[in-house]
Parts: structure tokens; sequence; C-alpha cells
């Protein structure tokens, strides 16, 4: 038997049936944010709606309304999408000045704003949407209750003062010396009932300028959840560890700018804000205040610090000491866990440019140096006085008369113990005249015999005149060569043979050829070179160099006077027997003859030279 045919009426049914399912698929609905929601009195709330599964045109229409504790029952319109005059008397006034508005964010959805929530602004609001379906199906509005808080939030300048100079001002003017460390304290704290978390931020605005969100220059803030954060340009600061925010007790937070720079001047604002989580998780800040903490100066250390010397222009004479004092003023910090000084003087000859080379100076740490050109002297370089420091030359000689300049170096410490150069600054010119030994040195050198042949010694002798000069005065010789290059005497620098210094001691230079020099005092004032198996190679130009010199009190020598003698050649000569040791195969008149060419050549060519010279 075949399946019975469906009858009329469970057919019909069937397809109420049908009609009913595909109806439920488009049934309207409203949604809004869970609530309660809390916020503060004085602030602004958002509360989002939107629409979905409706049927009809893509922008939907919207009406709110509001429904007080006091009378649950009693819708009051608040505003509508559709109609400008939705308002009940009680909310037109806020909605024409704005402060009660509608806004699309798209077509089925919207946002209802109040800019300044007023405590008559608790209760419930609905969301209504009007039908554009087919049939009445679904949601058409939802309801979420606002509760407003009084406002309990308080944010102060936290007593006592921060770290710093400060005026007896509100609010507080504040300086800081370059490299020293910018503290500042706030007070935050709120009363509400509900538990809630504050944020506290530190804030920089340049000097003057008008406090908003667009002027304020964030530097640390303290997150809800209590992280740590600083704005971009402190960041670094921050991960360095000069940078600190911590918080003290139940209300207070402090600051810490390590190592302050001009660039953290300006006035300083501590901004808190209190959050809520709402009944979706999410938190939300529900109130803000800022205040300002203190307007900052930063003192540069460049715009401070200035450097004094004296007395006024010395005149001394040799061997006298010579003292010079340096003065660094200014509103300095103290040398120490912020800050650190450097003080030298350094010495330009009398119309040299520039500041001159260094002659001594106590680094940072108090530890005195002596510049190039000074080592084995007795020099003093000593801090007197706090900021006083005093240059002292045991004894003074002519190479010592110049001008004097007193520099100084200002260094702030950043993170760790890392010093950075902030400052320095240069004293006017000190002249100093050392009077001169008034010593005239004449030196004359010939070579011994006039002529001289290889193999022989040959000896320079070098004679020394001396007018004027101090009592123990001595002398010192040296002998110097210029080599032939290319068949012509060089011009280039003469290179030492040896010498007899002022203290008798012998010094040896290098010889061209390498064979055995000696020099010596034959009488007070004449020196003696002697080239021992004299070569071709000692061929030059030589000359004699004497130099007198002084011993002070402090046992120093100085050079009082130098001289030169004029050219000595040597030129060593070949005998005349040795070019007839030629082959005896060759026989012996073409030997004979040879050697006499070889000769009359070596001869020309030597008179040759000597026109030349």
């Amino acid at each position: 038997m075949g399946a019975p045919s469906p009858t009329p009426l469970s057919s019909l049914l069937l397809l109420l049936l049908l009609l009913m399912l595909g109806a439920r698929c488009y049934a309207r609905q409203v949604h809004v944010p869970k609530g309660p929601l809390y916020r503060v009195a004085g602030t602004a709330v958002s509360i989002s709606c939107n629409v979905s599964a409706y049927e009809g045109p893509s922008q939907q229409d919207f009406e709110w309304f509001m429904y007080r504790p006091e009378a649950p029952a009693t819708s009051l319109g608040i505003i509508s999408t559709k109609d400008s005059q939705f308002s009940y008397a009680v909310f037109g006034p806020r909605v024409a000045s704005g402060d009660l508005q509608v806004q699309r964010l798209k077509g089925d959805s919207v946002v209802l704003k109040i800019a300044r929530l007023q405590t008559q602004d608790s209760g419930f609001y609905e969301c209504y949407t009007p039908s554009t379906d087919t049939q009445y199906l679904g949601n058409y509005s939802a309801k979420v209750e606002l509760r407003v808080l009084p406002d309990e939030l308080q944010v102060s300048a936290a007593p006592p003062g921060p770290r710093g100079r400060q005026a007896a001002t509100s609010p507080s003017r504040l300086t800081v010396h370059e490299g020293q460390e910018l503290a500042l304290g706030c007070l935050a704290q709120t009363k509400t009932k509900k538990h809630t978390h504050l944020s506290v931020s530190f804030g920089r605005a340049i000097p003057e300028a008008p406090v908003g969100r667009a002027t304020l220059q964030e530097v640390v803030g303290l997150r809800s959840d209590m992280a740590v954060e600083a704005g971009a340009p402190y960041a670094e600061r921050l991960a360095a560890g000069e940078l600190r925010l911590s918080k003290e007790g139940t209300d207070r937070y402090r600051m810490v700018v390590g190592g302050a720079q001009a660039a953290d001047s300006g006035t300083y604002h501590c901004t808190a804000a209190e959050w809520i989580q709402d009944p979706d998780g999410s938190w939300v800040q529900i109130a803000e205040k800022r205040a300002v903490l203190a307007h900052v100066d930063v003192q540069t250390l460049s715009s401070q610090l200035a450097v004094t010397v004296g007395p006024g222009e010395h005149r001394i004479g040799p061997g006298e000491p010579l003292e010079l004092l340096c003065n660094v003023s200014g509103a300095l910090p103290p040398s120490g866990r912020h800050a650190a000084y450097s003080v030298g003087w350094e010495m330009a000859p009398a119309g040299a440019p520039g500041p001159g080379r260094l002659v001594a100076q106590l680094d940072t740490e108090g530890v005195g140096s002596l510049g190039p050109g000074y080592e084995g002297r007795h020099i003093a370089m000593e801090k007197v006085a706090s900021r006083t420091y005093r240059l002292r030359l045991e004894a003074a000689r002519p190479g010592d008369a110049g001008t004097y300049r007193c520099l100084a170096k200002a260094y702030v410490r950043g993170s760790g113990t890392r010093l950075r150069e902030a400052a320095s600054a240069r004293s006017r010119p000190l002249p100093v005249h050392v009077r001169e030994e008034g010593v005239v040195l004449e030196a004359v050198a010939w070579l011994a015999g006039g002529t001289v042949y290889r193999g022989e010694t040959a000896s320079l002798l070098c004679n020394i005149s001396v007018r004027g000069g101090p009592p123990g005065l001595r002398l010192a010789a040296s002998w110097w060569v210029e080599r032939p290059e290319e068949g012509e005497l060089s011009s280039g620098p003469a290179h030492l043979v040896g010498g007899v210094g002022q203290d008798g001691v012998a010094e040896l230079g290098v010889r061209p050829g390498g064979r055995p020099v000696s020099v010596e005092l034959v009488g007070p004032r004449s020196h003696r070179l002697r080239l021992h198996s004299l070569g071709r190679e000692d061929e030059g130009i030589y000359h004699c160099a004497p130099s007198a010199w002084v011993q002070h009190a402090d046992y120093s020598w100085y050079q009082a006077g130098s001289a030169r003698s004029g050219p000595v050649t040597v030129y060593p000569y070949t005998h005349a027997l040795d070019t007839l040791f030629v082959p005896l195969l060759v026989g012996t008149g073409v030997a004979l003859v040879t050697g006499a060419s070889v000769l009359a050549t070596i001869t020309c060519c030597f008179m040759k030279r000597l026109r030349k010279r």
C-alpha cells in the first residue's frame, strides 16, 4: 500500500509553521551596554545602541527615553534621530546647547552623549527603534541603568615642596642646577564608595603656555594596572634609571628626574584619573583632575660658570718661582654626587694664536697631571680653597714667558657614574714675562789637518765663546752631519753623530758608516769629534751646535742659549798608491797610466764639487 496523501488541514498547518520559523529569523533585537554604569557628576558619558535582525531600510531611527528612580513607570523623551521636537521640556535646553546629543555611528548604530553629567541624570535609559518590519516580532527597545556618583577625586601638590630653592609663591617656583635631581610630589586620592583605581601622570608644559592635552607633554605615569610608562622623549631616561616614579603610602606619588637638563624647564602638572570596571569587564575612566606642581627653572652650568685669574701681569727673573691663582665662580652646585669640575692652566707664547698648550691640570677626581713638555719639572697644581686653584712653577725659565689662561670644565653625572661635559670657560689672558739670561754663544769648527784619507781618523774641533750669563753656566755641544744624495750635498735634516751634555755625559748618535766614533771635551770650551777608520760613506757637511744651560735651585736644567758653527766638509781621499794596484796581466806601464788617470778624475770631480759649494 502507498503512503497516505496529506490532508488539506495538515498541509496548511505545515505552511503556517514554516512561515513562523522564517519570520523568527528576522526578529528585531536592540542592544545597549550591560548595566549598571557608574559615572561621576561633571564628566561626560556615552551610551551606545544598535539594532540587528530588522527589516526595512539600512538606516534605522532611534528614540531615547529616561526613567527616573522616583518615577520608574514614567518615560521622559530625551532625543530622537527623526524628530527635532521630540525632547521633553526638562531636556530641551540641554539638547539645544549640545549637552545632550545623539550621534549616528552607522545606519543601525548610534550613541547617546551627555557632555556634563548631573546628579539627576541617574536612572534607566531606554533606546527604542520605531518598527520598519512587516510584522511586529522581536525586541524593539533595551534599557541600561546609569548611576551618577559625586566627584570625590582630589589632586594637589604634595607638601613639603620639591627639592631645590623654592620661593613662597603659589604655584611654587623652583630652581635647580643642571645635573641635580628634580623631585616633585603629588597627592591624589578618592573617596568614591565603589571599587575604583587611580592612575597618576606627571607632565610638563613650556613656561607660560596654556595647559591642555595639546601642550602638556607627559614625562612619566603610573597606569591603573600599576605599570610605569614614560612619554616618548623620556623613554631612554626611564630605561637608564635617570627617571623614577614611586608611590609612597596610600595617596602620595613622587617623580624624580635625575641629571636635570635645560630642556626640563617648564611648568609641571600632576594629572590623576579615576577608573572603574564596567559589567562587561572593561575599565573606563570616570574622572580626571589636574594640579599645577611648580614652575621649574633649570639653571644651566654654561650660564653660570665663570673663571677669573690673578694677580695681574707678572715680571720675574729666571729661576724665580711663578705662582698663578684661578677662581671658579657662579651659582654652581657643589662638587659631589651630581656635578664635578676640572681645572687646568694653558700657556701660549707671546703673540701666538689660540689658547696654547696644557701646563698642568686637576681632573674631576682631584688628580694632578702635567702637560707635554713639562714632565720632570717641579710644577704643582693644587686646590687651596673651595673654588680657588693655584699653579706654581718652582723655577721659571725664559721659555715660560707667554700668556696664561685658566680653563674650567663642569660635568654632570648621568646614569651610574657616567660624566657628561656640560660647560667650559676660559679666563682672560694673563701675561707672564721672564727675563732672558743674556747669553751669547759663538762656535768655530774645523777639520784638523785639512785633508784626510780613507782608513785614517778624522778629527773635528769646535771652539766655543760665551758672553754674559749667570755664574755656574755650563756648556754642551753636539755634532751633526748632512749626507750627500745622488752626487749632491743634501739640504735635508741633519743627523746627530755625537755630543757631550752639560753634565759631561757623552751621547752618541748613528755614524753613517757604522764605524767607531768618539766625542770628548779637550778644553773648558773646546770639543772634539773623531771619526775612526774613515770611509767613503762618512763624506758630508758637519757642524757643531753648542748650547748653554743653567741649573736652578730645584735642580732642574733649562737651555739659556744656543748657536751653530759654520759647515765643515769631510771628504775622504784615496791614497795615490791604492790606484796602482791594477792586475799585473795588464802590464806595469798600463797600470801607471791607468792609476794616474783615475787619480786625475777623482781630483777633478772633487774640485768641481767644491766650486759648486
